[in-house]
């Protein structure tokens, strides 16, 4: 067994790694970007080896950096997790060349079928039916419209050296080619070094479907039979379960055999996943594709580790050391049902937009049946240099009602205080009639995104509650008192302790509700504040439901799997501009600026594009709201930008006067 390894990632994955490396008396050793300083995977490390500043760039794919690291605290190997460097040959090849055994498959096994154009030729020589397609060395904008023209339309472009969705893009028409092929070869640059891709031909009502291998480097090749990842949000994974609801064994037998045989094609050494896409129902007669390999251990591996009882992270580390597979394919058994969510800062009403900022409360439930791999805990900072997941919630149970069950109830007693979070969303996604009926495709939340995110509002009660709060954690604090718009200066009888000569006290309070202006009347009395603007008939169950977390500015109120911020209203925000006729469009999230389309003094028509801020691994395209001119650029290319912060300002051209 190794005796010292480096996890060349972060979060719950480097957690996750540690948690089996420890039981085995591995020792490990933690890199660390500046902005993950105080992140809990650093905390269970042996060592630590802090590498640079927060953006991936500068710290997590600085494969230099990480193999210094690795020499100077003398590990054995590097287990590259996901993501990142994770499917990278050339950091592959560099750790082998400094004398370092790389937990994965060899750099020529992952450039074969880490490629996904490479990959789809191996498939189609080893008898595995493949997506249509252009997957040639040709990258010119020019010949891959023509190819997509080819193909037909709607067609999926795909980063060659992508995955977890990042690089992809679905193109409905053909005007939209041109915009999607730049904004997808960003992404794939900036997430994988790697700009190349390929074009696929969509499929109509498919089920993505996954099966996990792993190899020795004896020669022995094995399947963990399959999981189903076709709940997909931007293409990427948000619900995974194994094994695939409603798979004919025939099925499964064909998905199985195609996988191995393409893993033994390349003499593959350790965990892949073999990915296809299956053409309607899992029947026994259902048309299915190859569409791409990833060389590395998965996000959704725990649901086979669930149904299988195996630890694959174990597995990983025997097989690097050399040992042969523990078990044979007639030993590996498949027992009950495993049902993964991934619980992400993101507001899904807002198009998945990534939400950052310190977490106030932290809680998940202790359920049997229930495994949370978590990459924060309370006090822990979302910032805007990695993907939004934050812990992952992993139910088993004997079959797939009582997974479905067990999960919902773990999302029900889930506690995030601070950024907001698709925990509703996840909810409503696991009681939607056509997942429970197992009548689902890669399409159903893009079908239903309108009314998966469409929680109900918060009860009225329970933001008073919160209102309440707030003013009885002012009582001391002659800013605030300020704040509360009664002109008053601190004095008895402005104290916030209900004491009175006369009548109850009537005040109007204005606060920030998710950053919205709003007004409350407040009845002070003996027993302290009450907000009376609130209906009194949800009051008692929004008592019963309602959290209230925090003790400053700002609070968040938690209620049926929603969260309300109140904080109090700036009063150094900016002066509007004077002319009063510009618009100003400002960056939606913290970000970088990673592509500028406009210059001061071009025009734009209403809907063009003025700019892209990244976060979060994830592009957002900002549009001209309406004609005009472009009067000023408040940012450059490259540029780190906080939230709302002015990206440019439109005047009215004379035509639209």
């Amino acid at each position: 067994m190794l005796k010292k390894v480096l996890i060349a990632n972060r979060g719950e994955i480097a957690a996750r790694i540690m948690r089996t490396a420890r039981r085995l008396g591995v020792k490990c050793v933690a890199v660390t970007s500046a902005a993950d300083r105080t992140a809990p995977f650093v905390a269970l490390a042996d060592e630590v080896v802090e590498i640079g500043p927060g953006p991936a760039s500068e710290s997590y794919l600085r494969a230099d950096k990480i193999i210094a690291a690795a020499k100077t605290t003398g590990a054995d190997a590097i287990h590259p997790g996901y993501g990142f460097l994770a499917e990278n040959a050339d950091f592959a090849e560099a750790v082998v060349a400094a004398g370092l055994i790389f937990i994965g498959p060899s750099p020529q096994a992952m450039r074969r079928m880490g490629g996904k154009a490479e990959a789809k030729l191996i498939a189609r020589a080893a008898g595995v039916p493949v997506v249509p397609g252009y997957q040639g060395a040709e990258q010119s904008p020019v010949l891959l419209a023509k190819e997509a023209k080819r193909i037909g339309y709607p067609v999926m472009i795909k980063a060659v050296a992508g995955g977890g969705g990042r690089g992809m893009r679905l193109i409905e028409r053909e005007a939209d080619f041109v915009a999607a092929l730049e904004s997808a070869r960003r992404e794939a640059e900036a997430a994988f070094a790697d700009g190349r891709i390929l074009i696929e031909k969509v499929i109509g009502k498919a089920r993505h479907i996954e099966v996990q291998v792993f190899g020795d480097s004896h020669g022995d090749v094995v399947h963990l039979f399959e999981r189903d990842c076709s709940l997909q949000r931007r293409h990427q994974k948000v619900v995974e379960e194994a094994p695939a609801p409603g798979m004919s064994p025939e099925l499964r037998q064909a998905l199985t055999r195609a996988a191995v045989a393409c893993a033994k094609a390349v003499g593959y050494v350790g965990a892949g996943t073999v990915e296809f896409l299956v053409e309607g129902a899992l029947t026994v007669d259902a048309p299915w594709y190859f569409i791409e390999m990833n060389t590395r251990l998965q996000v959704e591996h725990p649901v086979t580790e669930a149904i299988t009882g195996l630890d694959l992270v174990e597995w990983q580390l025997r097989v690097a050391a050399g040992e042969p597979l523990p078990l044979r394919q007639e030993e590996i058994t498949l027992s009950g049902h495993a049902i993964e969510a991934r619980l992400c800062t993101e507001d899904p009403a807002r198009g998945f937009l990534p939400s950052i900022g310190p977490i106030a409360a932290f809680e998940t439930p202790q359920l049997e049946g229930l495994r949370v791999d978590a990459g924060v805990v309370e006090g822990s900072i979302v910032t805007p240099f990695y993907d939004s997941l934050i812990a992952k919630l992993i139910a088993w149970g004997e079959d797939r009602t009582s997974a479905l069950a067990r999960l919902a109830a773990a999302l029900e007693g889930t506690l995030v205080a601070g950024p907001k979070t698709n925990t509703a969303f996840l909810h409503a996604l696991l009681s939607h009639p056509q997942f429970r009926t197992e009548a689902f495709d890669t399409g159903l939340i893009g079908r239903e995104l309108s009314n998966l995110a469409d929680s109900a509002p918060m009860p009225a009660g329970a933001v008073g509650l919160g209102v309440t709060h707030m003013l009885l954690n002012a009582h001391d604090r002659v800013e605030d008192l300020r704040r509360l718009g009664t002109g008053e200066s601190y004095s008895p009888w402005s104290a916030q302790d209900g004491f009175q000569l006369g009548p109850p006290r009537r005040q109007r309070v204005s606060l920030e509700v998710d950053g919205k202006p709003t007004t409350f009347t407040v009845e002070w009395g003996a027993g302290g504040p009450r907000v009376i603007d609130a209906p009194t008939t949800d009051a008692p169950a929004a008592i019963r439901q309602t959290l209230v977390v925090g003790d400053g500015n700002p609070i968040y109120v938690l209620n049926g799997m929603r969260q309300v911020t109140l904080s109090w209203p700036s009063f150094d925000a900016p002066a509007a501009d004077a002319t009063g006729d510009d618009l100003s469009i400002k960056a939606p999230i913290i970000g970088r600026v990673a592509k500028l389309f406009v210059a001061e003094g071009d025009p734009v028509a209403k809907g063009d594009r003025v700019a892209v801020v990244e976060a979060m691994k994830m592009e957002h395209v900002l549009h001209a709201p309406r004609p005009g001119r472009v009067s000023k650029l408040a940012v450059k290319e490259g540029q780190q930008v906080t939230l709302a912060a002015l990206i440019a300002t439109l005047a009215p051209t004379r035509e639209t006067d």
